[in-house]
């Protein structure tokens, strides 16, 4: 069954489209998990530790890819449903140009101070020397993973989610084989190396077969080809991609502090069992992240044909989506704190049981957590990046940054396991009254 952008929604159709883009976040986050199991139990703790100290950053560096896949996805999608088909080509031919182009100045700029950078992040001797050696080596791929970014909304909005579902399955497959081969055949002073050049081949398979498929002849509705440099359609893909951006951003930004923080109260054991948790609530949060990718070209479409009666009733569906999902993945997280620990950190049971506990704990979060999500990606769609980058500042920033300075200050430990579930609170209640208070500028109340 084909679904197109301008079809009216029921929730079969809804969660038929958004399917493809759910399952390619859950797999992204699955090999990023992949990942980290091979180094963590082949390559060794240190080598682990730092992965996780300079992951942060080279996320920063890549978020360009957002930033112009959910802002640029907007604007092509609204000129679609306003029925501007050529308009909309080139505007998706500029914005993969645009991206492409500063992936290679970022990451150039990246490799060249990514040693004073790493020392800055804390880390020193041994661990300082494989942040280098291990984000040298993924930078040399890092203008592709942006791209991989970046066509993740795209693919959605040319009406192909399951092909977009394909490349990444590819790029997973990739990383995963390599890893296996490389990681566990490789001498150890090796592995490591070994798992960058892992995560880089599945960077390039990301981003280099969408630009040869939208290059070709195709049957989706986008296809890049010629295009004219537009400086106001550049800014506002920025402006209204800048909640993704300032998202990814905040969220590398704020993982620096949480490391730091658990250096301090629970050392290297502590950044580990971070570690850890954030491999394993990639997965879970990928299903709220694929969720809103999946929905923003159908918000921004009728949107752009002024459908109000279809948006409102994608908004009340989404609610009840979410909800669901939310519990469903807490039910399941408390169940497999023990079994996840044991799988990443079992060659220490104290780990073990810090890296389980502060799971059980950090858990709670889910039910909350789709919401802003969403929440931010609908503002996005709509065109109205402020609104969107608001929402993304307070929750991925501002609330995270207070709370995790703070309540370790009373609970020490279990303090910033609770900061993540405070902070989801917070922007949930922001982003209601957001939607309210908007609630007559784009009617979908």
């Amino acid at each position: 069954m084909r679904i197109q952008l301008s079809d009216h929604f029921t929730y079969r159709k809804l969660l038929t489209f958004t399917l493809p883009s759910i399952l390619m976040m859950i797999f992204t986050s699955i090999y990023g998990v992949v990942d980290g199991l091979f180094v963590s139990n082949f390559a060794g703790d240190i080598p682990f530790k730092a992965v996780n100290l300079i992951m942060p950053f080279l996320m920063i560096v890549a978020t360009v890819g957002f930033m112009f896949g959910s802002g640029g996805t907007a604007i092509v999608a609204n000129t679609f449903g306003a029925g501007h088909k050529e308009k909309a080509n080139r505007y998706f031919s500029l914005f993969v140009y645009v991206t492409f182009a500063l992936g290679m100045v970022f990451a150039a700029a990246a490799f060249i101070f990514l040693r004073p950078i790493s020392a800055l992040l804390g880390a020193e001797g041994e661990i300082l020397e494989n942040c280098v050696l291990y984000g040298r080596i993924v930078l040399c791929a890092l203008p592709f993973l942006v791209l991989q970014f970046l066509f993740q909304s795209f693919f959605v909005a040319a009406e192909k989610p399951r092909i977009g579902l394909f490349v990444i399955i590819a790029a997973g497959i990739t990383n995963m084989v390599l890893d296996a081969v490389l990681v566990t055949l490789l001498p150890q002073e090796y592995k490591l190396a070994g798992a960058a050049i892992a995560t880089a081949a599945s960077q390039f398979v990301g981003g280099f077969v969408p630009l040869i498929y939208f290059f070709r002849p195709n049957s989706s509705i986008l296809r890049l080809g010629k295009t004219r440099f537009d400086g106001r359609a550049i800014l506002k893909a920025s402006i209204n991609g800048s909640s993704e951006f300032m998202s990814n951003v905040s969220m590398s930004l704020v993982g620096m502090l949480y490391n730091i923080q658990l250096l301090h109260f629970a050392g290297d054991d502590g950044v580990a069992a971070y570690g850890v948790m954030m491999y394993v609530s990639m997965i879970f949060s990928a299903v709220f992240f694929g969720y809103s990718v999946g929905t923003a070209p159908v918000i921004g479409y009728h949107n752009g044909a002024g459908n109000h009666a279809e948006l409102r009733g994608i908004l009340k569906k989404s609610m009840v989506i979410l909800a669901i999902s939310g519990l469903v993945m807490l039910a399941t997280a408390e169940l497999l704190a023990v079994p996840l620990a044991r799988v990443f950190v079992g060659y220490s049971p104290s780990l073990t049981a810090m890296t389980a506990h502060g799971f059980v704990i950090f858990a709670v979060s889910f039910p909350f957590m789709g919401y802003a999500i969403f929440a931010s990606g609908f503002f996005t769609a709509l065109n109205d990046g402020v609104t969107s980058a608001i929402i993304s500042f307070l929750r991925t920033l501002v609330f995270q940054l207070g709370a995790v300075i703070l309540l370790p200050m009373i609970w020490e430990l279990d303090g910033i396991w609770w900061s993540v579930v405070v902070a989801e609170v917070m922007a949930v209640v922001f982003s209601v009254i957001f939607l309210i208070a908007k609630r007559k500028r784009y009617r979908y109340l």
